[in-house]
């Protein structure tokens, strides 16, 4: 009896177990796809332990773990949860619950050992029936809106005897950590309180502490002095964070010695940051009595004086050490160079004099050097050519002299260098340009005393971003290759003695945005490739020599006459500048007439070949006629394909006029035009001076528009092909490319909202996955961007621009082992767009399918950042994965926030800003996924397509936003 009596228990606890499981899902929004769907009522109580992500014991079959983390789920937490009375783990971290914590959690004080709750959208207090859970050992409630204090019940009750992890970071919690005095911690290992609002100074109790291995207190506002007698109980720790609060030293925050003391004790300290505190007081001696496990040490942004102690070389395993933004002076000690395991050097910002030390060429692992803005002087030593690892080198603001050492060259992997504000004399060494063609982000050799002509071999750095040779005194002609740098944004030539004509393949440049090439010497009209440029946004052309006409048609039309003071010989319609002269009209008439009626013929018999000549270049009537005919012959026996002559078009376009020039990349010129049947088109013409070098670019298009059809790729209506001619007739889009949405030029609001960007990215994600698996001609497209981006009246998303495609040629099974076409330099392009490229393709691997995917990533962390991944590698320094990645999971807040204002849905209801956040959310996760440095680990387009599907429908979830949409948008999301 006693045996069946117990079996009846168990039977009736599992049977509450189920009931309490189905009401804890029916809190969460319905989603047939989720991991939940196998949760459905059974007479066979037992099959409860078989229900994903629920574990049960051996004995009663009762539910002791739930671990349903990272799995997408939406909803409020039920406080049903707390019948689960055998619960030992819960685990609904990286889902996005909202709503507040039930405080029924802490009627499981008899079983549970494991509450996370981390990475969701739980708001409100703390409760502080969390402090009777007896047996809790592990509690993560990190990266969530938690506001209010810190329940004291939390640090000072029942749970403090076993509690051994902390981790409440990431929130918005206030007040001060309440850890009283009679309060013990005694087993706890892990205190994450990081980047919270908390006050007061950290408590001394937590002295008690003593098995702590990790205490990050980071991103507060904690004051107080420097806790020296909490970190000397602490022999265990070996990660200690207190960076940006208010921290001070000792005596008056003059003496860093009794903190530095303090930590001798913990032998196993292997990071340590105090920046951002204003710490005043010298580095002690007593830094060599650190761990020798210490690998980083952070004190900058600080106000530490004195010398760097040589006693630091002691810290044999260091490999970052950032003391900028002090005030540290005298000599950087040749100690220092014995430290043979750095990596990172910060130094900047300081009073650092003397000579660089020729030993730190002796770092064999040395990637990053910055010691600019100090007043160090002598020349840069050659030893720097020993450091082939070396990515960064900041010497700028300092008072070096000598001339730029030939040794650099031989810093093969060197990404950005910049020796600008120095005293820097001689010409620019050859062998440095000509071997630095990995530079890829900037080259500031800017107000030196720099002479002689530009080395013609500059113009082989065809990946770096930025150019500034400003400020020195070189002379001789700018030379036309530099319009090789097809990568370059920003050039600045400004303050020298250059003489003779502006290079008109400079304004060709595909991606140039900033040109200032004021007080110099140079002569002659300002090439019109200047003013038809799409991307060129700022330019000044002051205190030169040139003459002509200025309109104020293209990229002049928001020029002011600041672009041109000083030139008095230029003339125009920019306001402020002189009006040219109107030539005399010939007083009579009938002559011109006369002279007009006699000379028609001949120019039309004549004159037509001259003026295809003229317009489209010379060398080009070299194009094989066979491949012209067959071409035409191709043409005609297609009906898909109407015959549009080239009178036509020209006739469409007003004889490829300005006017009609709607954009301009690497290969040619787009103009909109106007068929006789009201048809509306778009002519890609290719660039004459460019069409023998690509010409195999445009074939390529050809070839790829013809066997693809896709709602969402750009069709062909036609091509159209003559000696010295080539041209794509396409529809004309009439919302024009998404990159124009994203950066209107005017400081407009933007007339897209999230609703319809995370549509344009499903059919961008469709249109690749196309390409990838189903088209007749696999695809690799090579510059996915949002130029490449068109839209329809209908803001449906076409994908463009295949003109540096990868036909993937070869049977199913080769595409799914290789997913690579292998192509060689003689293609002479660079394999898609700075920002946009996949890592893999700058170390010479093949293009593949991977690469798009790559490209796709950084186009949903672009949208969702509001920032160009060019802008973000000049100004931070890093792509714009490792801007985002460097934010998540913990510091998204702030993105997330300016992503909604950008992007909100205006005339929705607000009860649905929580969902945006959440697929705000969800397109940083799959940029971070799609942007993995390894191509391997990266999804494929049919999952990423899959994944943009479901945000899409997911956005109609909130009910009234699907009434107030419009038919079309509708029946794009059904779709």
């Amino acid at each position: 009896m006693t045996v069946l009596a117990s079996k009846e228990k168990d039977h009736e606890f599992i049977k509450n177990d189920q009931i309490s499981l189905l009401s804890f899902k029916s809190s969460i929004v319905s989603d047939p796809h989720n991991s939940l769907s196998t949760w459905i009522p059974s007479s066979s109580f037992v099959d409860v332990c078989n229900w994903f992500g629920v574990k049960c014991n051996n004995e009663s079959t009762r539910v002791t773990e739930l671990d349903i983390s990272g799995i997408d789920l939406r909803g409020e937490i039920s406080p049903s949860i707390a019948n689960l009375t055998a619960l030992t783990v819960l685990d609904l971290s990286r889902n996005f619950f909202s709503g507040q914590i039930p405080p029924e959690i802490g009627l499981l004080y008899k079983t549970l050992k494991q509450l996370s709750l981390s990475e969701n959208l739980l708001q409100g207090n703390i409760p502080q029936e969390l402090g009777l859970l007896n047996h809790l050992v592990y509690l993560d409630l990190g990266t969530n809106r938690f506001t209010g204090q810190i329940p004291v019940q939390l640090f000072c009750n029942g749970s403090s005897l076993s509690l051994q992890y902390i981790d409440l970071s990431n929130n918005s919690l206030t007040g001060e950590i309440p850890l009283k005095n009679h309060c013990h911690l005694k087993e706890l290992r892990f205190l994450l309180l990081w980047s919270n609002k908390l006050d007061g100074n950290v408590p001394s109790s937590l002295s008690n502490s003593t098995n702590l291995k990790w205490i990050d207190l980071e991103s507060n506002l904690l004051t107080g002095e420097l806790p020296s007698q909490v970190i000397s109980k602490m022999p265990q720790l070996q990660f200690l964070y207190l960076s940006y609060n208010h921290f001070v030293s000792h005596n008056n925050n003059t003496n860093l010695e009794p903190f530095f003391a303090s930590l001798a004790n913990s032998s196993d300290l292997q990071e340590l940051e105090l920046a951002g505190n204003n710490l005043g007081g010298e580095i002690p001696s007593s830094v060599r009595h650190l761990s020798v496990n210490l690998v980083q040490i952070h004190l900058d942004q600080n106000r530490i004086h004195g010398s760097i102690p040589p006693e630091i070389s002691n810290l044999s395993n260091l490999t970052l050490l950032n003391l900028s933004s002090n005030l540290l002076t005298g000599p950087i000690p040749r100690e220092l160079c014995k430290l043979s395991k750095l990596e990172r050097v910060y130094l900047s910002n300081n009073r650092l004099s003397g000579e660089i030390p020729v030993e730190l060429g002796d770092i064999p692992h040395l990637g990053l050097l910055d010691l600019s803005r100090n007043k160090l002087s002598g020349s840069i030593p050659d030893s720097f050519a020993n450091l082939s690892q070396l990515r960064r080198l900041l010497l700028y603001g300092n008072h070096l002299s000598g001339t730029v050492p030939q040794s650099l060259g031989k810093c093969i992997n060197l990404e950005i260098l910049d020796l600008s504000h120095n005293n820097l004399t001689g010409k620019i060494p050859v062998e440095v340009v000509s071997n630095l063609r990995n530079l890829k982000i900037y080259l500031n050799l800017s107000s030196n005393h720099l002479s002689g002509a530009i080395p013609l071999e500059l113009s082989k750095m065809d990946m770096v971003l930025s150019i500034d040779l400003s400020s020195n005194e070189f002379s001789g002609k700018i030379p036309p290759l530099l319009g090789s740098c097809i990568a370059l944004e920003h050039l600045n030539l400004s303050r020298n003695g250059f003489f003779g004509p502006l290079p008109a393949s400079v304004g060709q440049l595909p991606y140039l945005k900033e040109l200032d090439v004021s007080l110099n010497s140079l002569t002659g009209d300002i090439p019109s490739s200047f003013q038809q440029s799409s991307t060129l946004k700022h330019l000044n052309f002051s205190f030169n020599l040139f003459s002509g006409n200025v309109s104020d048609k293209g990229s002049f039309s928001k020029l002011t006459i600041e672009s041109f003071l000083g030139d008095s010989l230029l003339c125009g319609s920019i306001k402020g500048m002189r009006v040219c002269k109107k030539r005399r009209k010939y007083p009579a008439v009938l002559l011109p007439v006369l002279l007009s009626l006699i000379a028609t013929p001949f120019l039309c018999f004549f004159g037509y070949p001259l003026v295809l000549k003229a317009r489209f270049g010379k060398n080009l009537t070299v194009y094989d006629q066979e491949e012209i005919e067959d071409e035409e012959k191709q043409n005609r026996k297609d009906p898909n394909y109407p015959r549009i002559s080239y009178q036509q078009l020209i006739e469409a376009t007003g004889g490829f006029s300005d006017s009609n020039l709607v954009g301009s990349g690497r290969f040619g010129h787009v103009y909109k035009g106007v068929l006789r049947n009201n048809t509306k088109i778009a002519v890609k013409v290719l660039d004459p001076k460019t069409a023998l070098e690509f010409s195999g670019s445009f074939k390529r298009e050809c070839e790829i528009l013809k066997r693809t059809r896709h709602r969402n790729l750009i069709r062909i209506i036609t091509t159209c092909s003559k000696p010295g001619f080539k041209a794509l007739v396409l529809p004309l889009m009439p919302n024009g490319s998404l990159e124009k949405h994203l950066y209107p030029e005017e400081y407009s609001s933007r007339d897209l909202d999230l609703i319809q960007l995370v549509s344009i990215c499903s059919d961008v994600a469709e249109g690749i996955a196309y390409l990838h698996h189903y088209s007749p001609v696999k695809v690799v497209h090579c510059d996915l961007k949002p130029s490449n981006i068109l839209l329809d009246d209908e803001m449906t998303a076409l994908v463009t621009d295949f003109g540096i495609s990868r036909l993937v040629q070869g049977v199913e099974e080769t595409v799914s082992t290789d997913d690579s076409v292998s192509f060689g330099s003689t293609d002479g392009l660079l394999c898609g767009s700075v920002g946009y490229i996949a890592p893999e393709y700058g170390m010479g691997k093949r293009a593949s399918i991977h690469g798009d995917v790559f490209s796709f990533g950084v186009l949903l962390l672009e949208i969702v950042s509001g920032r160009r991944p060019t802008d973000v590698l000049v100004n931070e320094g890093s792509s714009l994965h490792e801007f985002i990645k460097s934010h998540y999971p913990n510091s998204l807040e702030g993105i997330v926030e300016h992503a909604l204002i950008r992007w909100k849905p205006q005339g929705k209801p607000e009860k649905c800003e929580k969902l945006w956040r959440e697929v705000i959310l969800e397109m940083i996760e799959l940029g971070l996924i799609c942007t993995q440095y390894t191509p391997l680990t990266r999804p494929n387009m049919l999952d990423v397509a899959h994944e943009m599907g479901r945000l899409k429908e997911y956005l109609f979830a909130c009910p009234s936003l699907v009434h107030s949409q419009t038919q079309e948008t509708q029946g794009e999301a059904s779709s």
